[in-house]
């Protein structure tokens, strides 16, 4: 998440009177820590399905004029291996470290190059920004801003490693191509959504958009959305927009789960704050249909989803909740995945158990059940607040808290987690589950937490730290889990820091991990989110992304972005020899327009070998 996200909705929710947690709004950010401020049907073959992982190759069900893959990617980007290929093993030489050019830096042999730019053509119709501000309607039909999370979809009959479908969504507005005069509220809300795009690859290895795919869409916060699952008759049929589309992730049945990051409408008070904070499902492959709001998943300020698949297609999806602090979400659907039928798979996601996790101080954890009845979530609950935020020497502020029906918990599930007894946690972002179905969350930090758990063991945690869990008998449907702390992110030991911001990593330190994602091969990548002054770039360098050895810890830097950005998103091709980054709210001069600059664009960059082989090898 953005901090240009928390400024935004902290005006709007003091005007609704609500009480803001310390440690996440912008301003008591910087008081706490200045540092802060910143598919497979046949004609793909066999070796593309070894690297999706699907588990069928029937005909797929449905209506739809040009029917999806039946299992175009896993949950993280994680699949099967192929014993015979390329040599994937990381060699790359680590980048070094404190960088801070106003570019996107790669390591030697590699190429960083733009895609796909806020303001970009998108529709057939569009007319594009090109360094003069636009406005409603024009904004409906180009590139939203500040790109985030984002997932590769295979096309029937195009070479995938060539050729697909790029799904990604637009956390908040790129405001220097934006024309507020005229219609501010509808010219914001135009910006912020997903794009959905065709893009392609010519020989020389170079990519770019296809503007004329029948498959191009934008939904943005004017779009109309349907809404399913038992909260609907509280929210309503339908909701007219979505907002902070954060991060995302892929369904095995390939749609597109985009999620709502705010619980409001800072842009458009006339639309009911129920209509918020919730996983939106999109079909990428069907530009005809209608994305629909899956109230069963839960309302918080959502980041990501990552699912986790068993041998009888049974799913868990796990989500995360950014906020100060957050708990960590598992929603399992009461039927299994049809592989067979995609058509059967469309409301799946309406109908299931939703979970939050307790994590307990012996390294074992429980997934305590969010159902009306169950674990207190009764009439006069008694919810304990964000306790973690105050100091031990005060007591607790509960209030009480009504849960009549199902639509109740899910509609105040951050308040339901709290009641059931789930953890709150630093700032829960994005998760991703491995080939060894290890689940691992980055915990970005809390710069404000005042009561220490052994799953969150620093107060005023400034730079986060990574979670990872393995489920009881490796199942999506278990009850209970294992932890353990991947690493604490922070300055070397030896800058003799305070304890408080001094981490244990093996190799490249970093600050806020955020974006992570285990890989087809099984490789661990991180991005970071960290303060963009000079107090944190000073240590730091730039944000950046990282890879991970799972089994050493050890670090290496692979990419650092320009100044001021946010680096997020990860997507590849299924060979892996094309990665796709985001670069959010860039704010010095790359990827500037206008002449002089001042309108530095968030952009989708392409990053892979010039020899052609797999990134990161």
């Amino acid at each position: 998440m953005s901090y240009l996200t928390d400024k935004l909705r902290a005006p709007h929710r003091e005007a609704q009177g609500e009480v803001t947690v310390p440690g996440q709004m912008f301003d008591e950010i910087v008081a706490a820590n200045p540092a802060r401020r910143t598919l497979l049907r046949n004609s793909f073959g066999l070796s593309i399905l070894s690297v999706f992982g699907a588990t069928s190759l029937a005909a797929c069900g449905g209506d739809d004029d040009d029917p999806a893959p039946t299992n175009p990617g896993d949950g993280n980007g994680g699949g099967g291996t192929d014993p015979v290929g390329p040599d994937y093993s990381v060699k790359f030489q680590p980048l070094a470290g404190k960088i801070t050019a106003d570019t996107v830096t790669v390591p030697s042999g590699y190429v960083a190059e733009v895609l796909y730019s806020a303001g970009d053509k998108c529709l057939p119709d569009s007319i594009g920004y090109t360094g003069t501000p636009q406005s409603y309607p024009d904004t409906e039909k180009q590139a939203g801003g500040q790109h985030d999370g984002m997932h590769y979809y295979p096309l029937e009959g195009v070479d995938p490693n060539k050729g697909g479908l790029l799904v990604l969504n637009h956390e908040n507005v790129d405001g220097a191509t934006l024309d507020l005069s005229a219609d501010a509220v509808r010219t914001n809300s135009s910006n912020v959504g997903v794009s959905v795009i065709e893009i392609v690859r010519s020989d020389d290895g170079k990519w770019s958009v296809n503007t004329n795919s029948r498959y191009n869409k934008r939904y943005t916060g004017n779009t109309t959305y349907n809404v399913g699952g038992p909260a609907a008759a509280k929210v309503g049929a339908t909701v007219v927009g979505t907002l902070n589309n954060c991060a995302s992730g892929p369904t095995p049945w390939g749609t597109y789960l985009t999620c709502e990051e705010t619980t409001n409408n800072y842009w458009d008070d006339t639309q009911p704050e129920v209509g918020y904070g919730w996983v939106v499902e999109i079909d990428p492959y069907n530009p005809d249909s209608t994305a629909v709001k899956r109230t069963a998943m839960g309302r918080f300020d959502h980041e990501n989803t990552a699912y986790m698949l068993d041998e009888n297609n049974r799913v868990a999806f796990y989500m995360g909740d950014d906020g100060t602090p957050g708990c960590i979400y598992k929603f399992v659907p009461s039927k299994a995945y049809d592989p067979n039928n995609r058509a059967n798979n469309m409301n799946l996601l309406d109908e299931g158990t939703l979970y939050a996790a307790r994590f307990n101080e012996d390294g074992t954890g429980n997934w305590v059940e969010l159902t009306v009845g169950k674990n207190n979530l009764t009439l006069n609950a008694i919810d304990p607040g964000n306790y973690t935020q105050t100091d031990p020497s005060q007591p607790p502020q509960p209030s009480i808290i009504n849960f009549a029906d199902q639509a109740d918990v899910l509609i105040n599930t951050k308040a339901a987690a709290r009641v059931a007894g789930a953890t709150l946690m630093d700032r829960p972002e994005w998760i991703t589950v491995g080939l060894d179905k290890k689940v691992y969350c980055t915990l970005t930090n809390n710069s404000s937490r005042k009561r220490t758990h052994p799953a969150n063991p620093r107060p005023n945690n400034s730079h986060g730290h990574i979670v990872s869990w393995t489920e009881n008998n490796n199942s999506p449907l278990a009850t209970s889990f294992q932890w353990e702390l991947l690493l604490l992110a922070g300055q070397d030991e030896a800058d003799g820091a305070a304890d408080n911001v001094t981490g244990n990593i093996n190799g490249d330190v970093f600050s806020s991990p955020d974006g992570i994602r285990v890989d087809p091969q099984g490789r661990l990548w991180v991005q970071t989110d960290a303060g963009t002054g000079s107090s944190t770039t000073s240590i730091f360098g730039n944000n950046s992304m990282y890879y991970i050895d799972q089994e050493t810890g050890e670090s290496k830097r692979f990419l650092v972005g320009p100044v001021g950005c946010e680096i997020t998103g990860i997507a590849y091709t299924p060979d892996l020899t094309t990665f796709f980054i985001n670069i959010q709210h860039p704010n010095g001069a790359w990827n500037t327009v206008r002449a002089g600059g001042g309108d530095a664009r968030s952009a989708t960059v392409v990053v892979r070998r010039e020899d052609g082989l797999p990134v990161g090898a």
